[in-house]
């Protein structure tokens, strides 16, 4: 492609006058001639600036300093694609950056010189995002030990302390922060290297580095989580901290994987916050609601929070052991790790390798004079059978387990070797859950057929008119995906008397199942559809989530 100075050059020989006019070479061309020029020239399509309303303008898309030191402007986002305002569409450089920092397809849009520089001017005094009060001296990585968690020097940060890559990192994670992401994936490949935010449940490409950074990189994030950088042939775990301002700092946990062509690194996103929304952000029912704090509030028993990775299940967990947390009640914790600190609770994170597994750190609990004792999650008939007895004995245990709904959960503790009599006078509640994405504000009403929703598991007294079905929208808050954020599907059963007496029976998961309908509890494809009514989600969230 051609030089910006024969670029110019061809435009004053080859512009020519309006029709109607001598026609000849034109000395002094004019800004919108240039304009016109290049997006004939280039196949790209020509704005006029001063017809374009500039509250619109994505601000927060790109950097200021691009902005400023390559004369671009960011029009408007759609899906993965940015449209640029851009009066030279040779500089190449430019659309490259852009593309490296955002991650996303640049559309290069043609406008007159001369309107683009005042508004150039003006977004480079006054752009604003979302993070603009975190500054770079504000931002800080920390070493993190989870014995001590101090900073600590380390001679070999020295070695990979790249500044541009540590920036790099530092975006990438403030990205996800501002994103709401769950977690952060950096990805090696034969010939790329991607990173991907996982938001709302869905991973997106969002950044796609140079290959010869990766193991930067991955080097530069495993000193700072104390990990081996000399070690890639096995996976590590770690933990790091990105400290935003004195009274806000964010934990990530660290997980590296060998791959055929370097290693995979996941963040995992551990803010305190998520932890403290209270019971009622959840997404529980009220009657639901009302059936957890009761079991919580309770003297003695256990209650057990299914579902699969992913579901929230430790956030509803750390809930109730916010609501439980008070000054006269004794709590601890064994987990694997403890992923976000609770001050006033006593967490312990278990370790395999040193002999402290969740058995030894349950018998050491029961030492410790406890009122409440938190499982992260019960994996093997021995601790099994240890929470159990301490829920036998005057303490509330809560814990979690891997199973698809609440009516499973006994019959898998059964198939663990637990005698019965133990499992129907010791659990109190079982609680159900997945994760449905959350309409965005651009949620439309869909026309549904009569016939769908009935297959789809509605009664037909529930479709009385009342109620609007919506579908997911488009717009910049939701990125195009018509989704923001998450809520919560519960199936909550108490473990009744008619229960326990199904399963000193040696009753089917069908059996527990049927009770638990006809005694009110609405198992997981039912709470969905009630959010459908509540227009919180769509229809297809429900059924891809939810068996009928």
């Amino acid at each position: 492609m051609r030089g910006r100075g024969n670029y110019r050059l061809e435009i004053e020989k080859c512009v020519v006058k309006p029709r109607g006019e001598a026609q000849g070479s034109v000395c002094a061309t004019s800004g919108l001639d240039l304009a016109r020029f290049a997006a004939e020239k280039f196949g790209y399509p020509l704005l006029d600036l001063s017809a374009f309303d500039d509250t619109q303008i994505q601000k927060s898309a790109i950097d200021r300093k691009l902005i400023a030191s390559h004369r671009v402007v960011p029009l408007h986002k759609r899906g993965n694609r940015l449209a640029i305002a851009i009066a030279d569409p040779t500089n190449l450089r430019a659309l490259d950056e852009i593309r490296f920092q955002t991650g996303l397809a640049v559309d290069p849009v043609i406008v007159e010189e001369n309107k683009l520089a005042p508004l150039v001017a003006k977004l480079s005094e006054s752009v604003e995002d979302s993070l603009k009060s975190f500054t770079s001296e504000d931002i800080d990585l920390e070493f993190t030990d989870e014995k001590t968690q101090e900073k600590t020097d380390d001679a070999s940060a020295v070695e990979v302390d790249d500044a541009p890559v540590v920036r790099f990192i530092q975006k990438m994670m403030l990205d996800a922060i501002n994103d709401g992401a769950s977690d952060i994936h950096f990805e090696p490949y034969e010939k790329s290297y991607r990173i991907r935010f996982r938001t709302d449940g869905i991973l997106r490409e969002v950044a796609a580095p140079p290959l010869v950074i990766k193991d930067k990189i991955a080097s530069r994030i495993k000193v700072i989580s104390r990990l081996n950088i000399a070690e890639k042939r096995v996976p590590q775990d770690g933990r790091m901290r990105l400290v935003l301002s004195k009274s806000r700092a964010i934990d990530f946990r660290v997980s590296t994987l060998p791959t055929m062509y370097g290693e995979k690194i996941v963040l995992r996103i551990l803010d305190p916050a998520s932890a403290s929304l209270g019971i009622d952000a959840l997404g529980y029912e009220p009657e639901q609601k009302e059936l957890l704090l009761d079991a919580i509030n309770r003297p003695y028993g256990m209650i057990l929070v299914t579902g699969p990775t992913g579901s929230g299940k430790t956030v509803s967990l750390y809930t109730c052991l916010n609501i439980l947390n008070k000054a006269g009640v004794n709590i601890a914790t064994a987990e694997d790790p403890a992923e976000i600190p609770l001050p006033g609770i006593n967490q312990v994170n278990v370790d395999d390798k040193a002999g402290l597994t969740f058995p030894v750190a349950l018998k050491a609990f029961l030492r410790q004079d406890p009122d409440i004792i938190m499982v992260g999650e019960i994996r093997d008939i021995e601790t099994a059978e240890i929470a159990i007895k301490a829920a036998q004995t005057g303490h509330i245990v809560l814990s979690t387990l891997h199973t698809n709904d609440a009516p499973g959960t006994l019959t898998r503790l059964m198939n663990m070797g637990i005698p019965t009599f133990n499992l129907a006078s010791s659990i109190l509640l079982i609680t159900a859950q997945r994760l449905v994405r959350r309409l965005c504000t651009c949620k439309k009403p869909l026309d549904t057929p009569v016939e769908t929703l009935l297959n789809a598991g509605f009664l037909e007294s529930d479709l009385d008119g009342t109620w609007t079905l919506y579908g997911p929208g488009e717009c910049e808050r939701c990125k195009g995906s018509g989704y923001k954020g998450r809520v919560g599907l519960y199936e909550v059963m108490p473990v009744t008397e008619a229960i326990q007496r199904i399963v000193m029976a040696n009753g089917t998961e069908h059996d527990v199942a049927d009770q638990a309908r006809q005694e009110g509890v609405n198992d997981l494809r039912r709470s969905g559809l009630l959010k459908v009514k509540q227009g919180l989600t769509s229809l297809d969230e429900i059924l891809g989530s939810t068996n009928a």
